[in-house]
């Protein structure tokens, strides 16, 4: 009854997972985390602001308008049958003043928010590319525990079916009762191992299901192939097309031309802005018209200190592109000598997974048949699961080196 029981518990675990679900390959689950993923939306907000800097950028400064109103105290000079409020005993001072932004100015403001908001668009971009590489790897997380699962329930369900046949041989005196409490325990830490499992696996698809910014059922699609975008171009190649590619380098990029328009900018701010304005001034009845003009004397404040600063920022960003070139490079030469090796490691394996599979069927042959004990069927066994969980491992350090390698030479964004 015990067996049935954990049988329909590892069913029902598997099947779960099949019905009413989402059923979601890498790439799909790359394609839903840019649209839906919470880092992401967040990271979204910074071209509204961007957007935000570019219609401040555009406006013109407001008119001014200055009241300044002056009352006779005196009662005595006062005007026969008049009151502080006549206007013959006022003086009003009414001024319209406007500040003159230069046109080259304004012209620099507006550039320069439009570079910053090409800037947020390129971080946004570099963004996605690293978000973009953590889901695929948390998808492989999940294969990985999901292909252990199912290799620790088959395990067990050998197992099981080999207490079965125990059971029967003890009745018939074929076996000693340890040989069978050997096999108990055997089907007892697979038990305890796929409890594990399970648990590991719903933990790891629920971080999934985070950072694909959604609550639904899912599950993973094994039967679409992984290596969806083929490596066949040469290191150098690569490089030159990685190098015009990546996102981090267009950013690098984008700083160097922000700074550039923020220099014309600094200086063209250090040329004063006049306010002119014109003045109209009731004086005790007496109306004058004026016209009002002030500008600063750049004697001591030429905006040097803001000058000198974006000089400064401009020759960051310029370094700041060497290194990223310089990282870029040296990035791609360990992932891609790290996928060939990998890519190798997993084609050798395959030899050793058949002999796995041929001494695993003639040990448990002679075992069954008196040809050899239990010591023997058990280690073979055990030597059986850990050559297939490291073969798993292999292919999950093989698929890692490949999206690492899709994620430095930015193929990713083709996924």
């Amino acid at each position: 009854m015990k067996p049935l029981f954990s049988y329909v518990i590892a069913c029902l675990f598997l099947c779960s997972r099949v019905w009413g679900q989402s059923v979601l390959s890498m790439a799909e689950a790359v394609q839903q985390a840019r649209s839906n993923n919470p880092t992401l939306k967040v990271a979204g907000y910074n071209l509204g602001i961007a957007q935000s800097d570019q219609i401040t950028a555009t406006l013109r400064p407001n008119l001014t308008l200055n009241n300044q109103s002056l009352f006779l105290l005196r009662q005595s000079l006062y005007p026969e049958g008049t009151s502080i409020w006549n206007r013959h005993n006022q003086q009003i001072w009414w001024q319209l003043t406007k500040t003159i932004q230069w046109p080259g100015q304004r012209q620099n403001k507006i550039e320069l928010s439009t570079q910053n908001y090409t800037y947020s668009q390129k971080v946004l971009a570099d963004q996605e590319r690293n978000i973009s590489l953590d889901v695929a790897q948390k998808w492989l997380d999940v294969w990985l525990l999901r292909v252990n699962t199912e290799l620790i329930n088959q395990a067990k369900t050998n197992a099981d079916s080999l207490v079965r046949i125990n059971t029967n041989r003890l009745k018939n005196q074929v076996i000693t009762l340890n040989d069978l409490t050997r096999t108990e325990l055997l089907a007892e830490q697979y038990a305890l191992q796929l409890s594990t499992s399970q648990q590991e696996y719903v933990n790891e698809l629920s971080q999934l299901k985070f950072m694909l910014g959604t609550t639904d059922s899912l599950d993973i699609a094994f039967s679409v192939p992984i290596e969806s975008i083929p490596i066949t171009l040469s290191f150098d190649s690569l490089l030159n097309q990685t190098l015009s590619r990546r996102t981090d380098m267009a950013v690098a990029q984008a700083g160097i031309n922000a700074s550039e328009v923020n220099i014309r900018l600094q200086k063209s701010l250090a040329i004063p802005q006049p306010q002119i304005g014109v003045i109209w001034n009731p004086q005790n009845s007496v109306p004058y018209l004026g016209f009002f003009g002030t500008i600063d004397l750049p004697f001591f404040n030429r905006n040097q200190g803001e000058i000198q600063k974006s000089k400064i920022v401009r020759e960051q960003a310029i370094q700041n592109q060497k290194a990223v070139a310089l990282q870029i490079q040296t990035e791609l030469r360990a992932a891609y000598d790290n996928y060939q090796v990998q890519r190798k490691n997993v084609d050798r394996f395959q030899t050793i997974l058949n002999q796995s599979d041929k001494v695993l069927n003639t040990v448990r042959y002679a075992y069954l048949r008196g040809g050899t004990s239990i010591i023997d069927f058990l280690e073979a066994q055990r030597s059986w699961v850990d050559t297939r969980q490291l073969y798993y491992n292999t292919v999950l350090s093989y698929r890692q080196s490949y999206l690492q390698l899709l994620s430095v030479s930015g193929l990713i964004s083709q996924l």
